[in-house]
């Protein structure tokens, strides 16, 4: 066997039935995929879910009681932390924990925050269906072509 320069870098046998190996980079920058992929992509994003996702975000984002208790909520994540690293007091992070607790509980409680929440959840479970379908489909023809007879070599003269 002699070796030559190649512009790939997967790995082949000549002259035999070897599979190649392709990097992972190869497989994910397949244009054709990727462009079918972009185009799946955008399929999403007009989906109902997304759409509500979207304008429950736009929601949020305005609401000045929810943006209220998120900034109070990191501001009290901050000293938490302070109080755990710096100044070692478990007794005032327990007291901080408790009042972030507390926003949570009050921020979870607010209906629109619930629409968002389960609009994220929508669209996770839209993402998930998708890559079970396409997972499901890929298995089961890599089992249909598994389960077929091998084709017979071609013969060289």
């Amino acid at each position: 066997m002699t070796a030559h320069a190649h512009d790939h870098d997967h790995e082949h046998e000549h002259g035999g039935d070897a599979v190649p190996v392709f990097d992972n980079r190869e497989l994910i920058l397949r244009e054709d995929i990727l462009a079918h992929t972009k185009e799946l992509a955008q399929l999403i994003t007009t989906a109902e879910e997304v759409v509500m996702y979207q304008h429950a975000e736009k929601l949020i984002q305005s609401h000045k009681n929810v943006q209220g208790l998120i900034a109070q909520i990191k501001k009290k994540q901050k000293e938490l932390v302070a109080f755990q690293t710096t100044f070692n007091n478990q007794a005032m992070v327990e007291k901080i924990e408790k009042e972030i607790d507390a926003l949570q509980d009050e921020l979870d409680g607010m209906p629109i925050v619930q629409q968002f929440q389960q609009s994220q959840s929508d669209v996770n479970y839209l993402l998930q269906s998708i890559v079970s379908v396409i997972r499901d489909t890929v298995a089961e023809k890599l089992d249909m072509e598994a389960a077929a007879p091998p084709e017979a070599p071609e013969q060289c003269d």
